[in-house]
């Protein structure tokens, strides 16, 4: 009787979890699809005082709409540029830094984490005005750092993601034995060998995942954007989006269609790194 009672429990218990999971999974999707719903409503349904969570006429006018705007695909090519650039350097400098606060002993290592975690605290709001500064003065040396620039975005969007990688990746270098690098030195590995051969596919997992952090930062990237830029050339994809605000009436079915677009590179950077993101160490240690 007892082991059926607790196997009723354990039962009941597990519907329960899963129940969550699914309720959960809803309140998260549900965003998505009303936004491609919506981006798929023709302008009288999409503005109607009683909207519905279906469409009977589902139509493309939108997505032509925000395609046809003026420089679009320039604007899509520089937030890629951007998050791409900002991915690669955010996980190698990462890496490395990840690498260097769990092998090796030096004083103040705790105070350099610590101020990763505390970096992450700061809104961003309130850097804004004093990194407008900051570039400015900075493109005076480095023009190509400066206002109006690509590099002005990415330096920025990488100093921001960078604490966050560090202190995430820290946690899977760490997981790692450090008795599979002493045996790759006892084999005559160099460090760089033991780097890339052993650490780097063992981390694959926290790279995947502060990847997809970095990329997405990057990618959805509004106020920096707004900030820095201040020609429309270099403008990126999120602050080309306020062409659908206007003063008289907002096209909400631009707004969404566009928001639809720039959600598919997300997504399929997701799907690209799905795998190393459900991968984990086990398997690294034999007995």
């Amino acid at each position: 009787m007892t082991t059926r009672t607790t196997r009723a429990t354990r039962k009941g218990s597990r519907r329960l979890a899963n129940s969550l999971a699914v309720l959960a999974g809803l309140v998260t999707v549900f965003p998505l699809y009303w936004m491609v719903l919506s981006a798929l409503k023709p302008d009288g349904e999409l503005t109607s005082a009683h909207p519905r969570p279906w469409t009977w006429a589902p139509t493309l006018d939108n997505f032509r709409d925000a395609l046809g705007v003026s420089g679009f695909g320039r604007y899509f090519l520089n937030s890629l540029l951007v998050a791409v650039v900002v991915v690669v350097l955010s996980a190698g400098v990462a890496f490395l830094a990840a690498v260097a606060l769990s092998r090796f002993k030096f004083r103040f290592r705790t105070t350099v984490l610590v101020m990763f975690l505390v970096a992450q605290m700061v809104p961003i709001e309130a850097l804004t005005i004093p990194l407008f500064f900051l570039i400015r003065d900075l493109g005076t040396v480095a023009p190509g750092l400066g206002l109006s620039t690509l590099g002005s975005l990415m330096l920025v969007n990488l100093a921001f993601s960078l604490p966050f990688a560090v202190w995430m990746l820290r946690g899977f270098v760490a997981a790692v034995p450090e008795s599979l690098e002493e045996a790759a030195r006892l084999d005559g590995a160099s460090r760089f060998t033991i780097l890339w051969r052993i650490l780097f596919p063992l981390v694959a997992p926290g790279l995947a995942a502060t990847s997809v952090f970095s990329f997405i930062m990057a990618w959805n990237d509004f106020v920096f954007a707004r900030t820095l830029i201040l020609d429309t050339d270099h403008q990126t994809l999120p602050a080309a989006l306020m062409v659908f605000f206007k003063p008289d009436e907002n096209d909400w079915g631009g707004i969404m269609a566009a928001s639809t677009l720039m959600t598919l590179p997300v997504l399929a950077f997701f799907v690209l790194v799905q795998r190393h993101l459900v991968s984990g160490l086990g398997g690294a240690v034999k007995d």
